[in-house]
């Protein structure tokens, strides 16, 4: 039986503008998902029903325009203020008190037309992929033993189960790809620079931006294009930091064509690889022979690299404890309540000298800037997206040690996107199979690196392979 979450984003759009559906309707079928799914499966910290059905109820009132995503339900990740709503963090460290403004990806949200439903779970300060707090635990839709991975566990896991169509995620080291891999879905990490409510001017070596977590490819373009211009008009660009504009048109033209023959590069190896022990599960080897395969069959060409010998491992860690430095001045925490990890990542911050600091960003600048040498002759550089599959509940275990190296295992190719700069899309290309010890039907996802500013081409290579594969009709038990 036909159903509206059955719709893609796009579809939904378009049912609303053509008045098939209301903004309200359609507001008040997602809340039921919510209500029916969630308790099982934790996406939502926090569900907003009567601001949301008071959003569209006004959103109802008015001409529909040309806003790039008029009406549709989405929800904020749980790291981003919106007005009158507490902002957790993940974190039973602080009072749930409500925000006083809207941060600027949420105002940007606004501004495209969405309806926001709540907010979506995350790990302490996003500062792990595990999905488990001290204020509730989030479960991957398609087998509930199993995490979805962080840090934006809630958003990834409300898009796969059908409680919003989409939603955006922001990624600092992986924080998109990560859960959308292991929940089956399209992942895109933007080019720093590329969205202007939230550049990547944030924090130490300028890691996290936002990005959409959709279940098509075209649904991806049609984000990222809200992203860029949330009221459809040029945005105006308060920083410095512009990404280069690379190709022509809308991102949802580019992700609906899926047009043009190019270079992919086959990495072997990762950064990890001297400082983790990264095992490749055969599912993950599969996957990525499954989108070789296809690439080939299209006509790309698919050659070999080698990941570059470069520092990186230490210097990256140095960034991301740093961004705990700022944890003990946040008013009303109570550091006593911190996770094992958070609170050894404040402890280790503390020990830093300005000089280590320092040291570690220009061993990251000269990491960039040779990562985008060695795949300067590639349109798109082609890894796993995850060494393993998705992860039982309990995996990261008490140790914050071994928190860390577990997080860098599982997901070894992800944060040097964040590092370099580079839009980075995730592709649902492939399940497990019968045979597999963790059992059949469990998402793995490929990841595309792209040059600076070629999202464009990342989204037409993900539609050409979305049309061969067909992930769209994978669906969890909750659909």
């Amino acid at each position: 039986m036909f159903e509206l979450h059955h719709l893609s984003a796009q579809e939904l759009w378009d049912w609303i503008r053509r008045g098939d559906a209301t903004a309200l309707e359609v507001t008040e079928h997602y809340l039921a998902r919510i209500e029916r799914h969630d308790p099982r499966l934790g996406a939502f910290v926090t569900v907003t029903a009567d601001a949301a059905r008071a959003r569209a109820e006004h959103l109802g009132s008015l001409v529909p325009t040309s806003r790039p995503l008029w009406g549709l339900p989405t929800a904020d990740k749980d790291l981003y203020d919106r007005a009158g709503v507490p902002t957790r963090h993940g974190s039973a460290a602080l009072p749930a008190t409500p925000a006083t403004v809207d941060h600027p990806l949420v105002a940007a949200l606004a501004a495209s037309g969405t309806v926001s439903l709540g907010k979506t779970t995350s790990p302490e300060f996003g500062m792990s992929s595990s999905s488990e707090t001290r204020i509730g635990t989030t479960r991957n839709p398609y087998d509930t033993t199993r995490a979805p991975g962080g840090s934006s566990s809630g958003t990834a896991v409300a898009v796969a189960a059908g409680l919003v169509p989409a939603a955006v995620g922001t990624d600092g080291g992986g924080s998109v790809r990560i859960p959308a891999a292991a929940t089956g879905l399209v992942g895109l990490k933007p080019s720093r620079g590329r969205v202007p409510s939230m550049p990547g001017r944030s924090g130490l070596g300028g890691l996290s931006v936002a990005g959409p977590i959709t279940r098509n490819v075209a649904d991806a373009g049609m984000l990222l294009d809200a992203l860029v211009a949330p009221t459809g008009l040029p945005e105006p660009s308060p920083y410095a930091l512009v990404t280069p504009d690379v190709g022509e048109g809308p991102f949802t033209a580019a992700a609906v064509r899926g047009e043009g023959r190019f270079v992919v590069g086959l990495l072997d190896g990762s950064p990890w690889d001297d400082a983790v022990d990264v095992v490749v599960d055969p599912a993950a080897r599969a996957a990525v022979e499954t989108a070789v395969r296809v690439l080939g069959e299209v006509g790309h060409g698919v050659e070999d690299v080698a990941m570059p010998r470069l520092a990186y491992a230490d210097a990256f860690r140095v960034a991301w404890e740093s961004g705990a430095a700022g944890l003990p001045r946040v008013p009303g925490i109570d550091l006593t309540q911190l996770t094992p990890l958070v609170a050894w990542l404040v402890e280790r911050a503390g020990q830093l000298t300005a000089t280590r600091v320092l040291d570690a960003m220009a061993t990251l600048d000269a990491f960039s800037a040779g990562l985008i040498g060695a795949f300067d002759r590639f349109d798109a550089v082609l890894t796993p997206t995850l060494a393993l599959t998705p992860r039982p509940l309990g995996w990261y275990g008490d140790d914050p040690e071994e928190d860390f190296r577990r997080q860098c295992a599982y997901s070894p190719w992800t944060s040097m996107a964040n590092v370099s700069g580079l839009p980075a899309i995730t592709l649902p290309v492939g399940v497990t199979d019968e045979g597999h010890p963790d059992g059949a039907g469990l998402p793995m996802g490929v990841q595309l690196i792209g040059r600076p500013g070629g999202e464009r081409v990342l989204l037409a290579l993900g539609a050409q392979l979305e049309r061969r594969l067909r992930w769209e009709r994978r669906h969890p038990p909750q659909w």
